[in-house]
Parts: C-alpha cells; sequence; structure tokens
C-alpha cells in the first residue's frame, strides 16, 4: 500500500513576478487614495488612510523584503494632503531600480576579476 506523502514547500514567485504586483499593489492604493480623495486628506486621523497604508506597507515588505524606502513612504501618508503623491509607487520603482544596479554590478564583478 502507497501513501501520499505532503510536504510543506511553500510555492515562491519569481522576483520579477514578484515586483510587478508590488507595483500593480501600489499603483491601485496611490490611485484610490487620489480618487477617494475626501476619505483620506486627513492623514494620520483618518483610519481608512491608516488602514490602506499599514496595508500596503505590509503587503509590499511580504513580496519584497524590507527596503528603507518603504518608510518615509509610510511616515509621509500620515500628513495631510500627501496623498495626492504617489509615494508607494516611487518607493517601489525606486527598490526595483536599486535592485536593477545591484544585479548589473554582481554580473560585472565576476568578469573584472578574471582579467
Amino acid at each position: 500500500m502507497q501513501q501520499d506523502t505532503v510536504t510543506q514547500d511553500s510555492i515562491t514567485a519569481p522576483q520579477k513576478t514578484r515586483f510587478r504586483i508590488a507595483m500593480v499593489l501600489a499603483i491601485l492604493s496611490d490611485a484610490l487614495q487620489i480618487i477617494l480623495l475626501p476619505l483620506f486628506v486627513e492623514g494620520a486621523e483618518s483610519p481608512a488612510d491608516d488602514l490602506l497604508d499599514t496595508g500596503v506597507g505590509a503587503a509590499l515588505v511580504y513580496l519584497l523584503g524590507w527596503h528603507w524606502e518603504f518608510l518615509p513612504s509610510f511616515l509621509a501618508k500620515l500628513a495631510p494632503g500627501v496623498d495626492l503623491v504617489p509615494l508607494w509607487t516611487l518607493a517601489v520603482a525606486n527598490v526595483y531600480r536599486k535592485s536593477k544596479q545591484i544585479a548589473v554590478n554582481s554580473d560585472e564583478s565576476p568578469q573584472a576579476s578574471r582579467d
């Protein structure tokens, strides 16, 4: 008699897919805060703003890991009226830019050491 073995392996998405999901999430969050501005204009005094920003921040950290770019975005969203600036989108774009620079630098390092 053969038994089925269930493994606890987690399914992980490729980094490129994680960046795409994070960018879509950031764009949707920033667009929602602009479209529904009356709900979010109060900054830190708006529970809807706090919930959205906390959820987006947590999701981005889960998808991309901790990056310092997320902290200023989160703190700036607490100020009234700053929701008109797409800070989550800018933070994800900056993390993506930095990851590409690191990838390029790491690809160049082995070649430089061989020469």
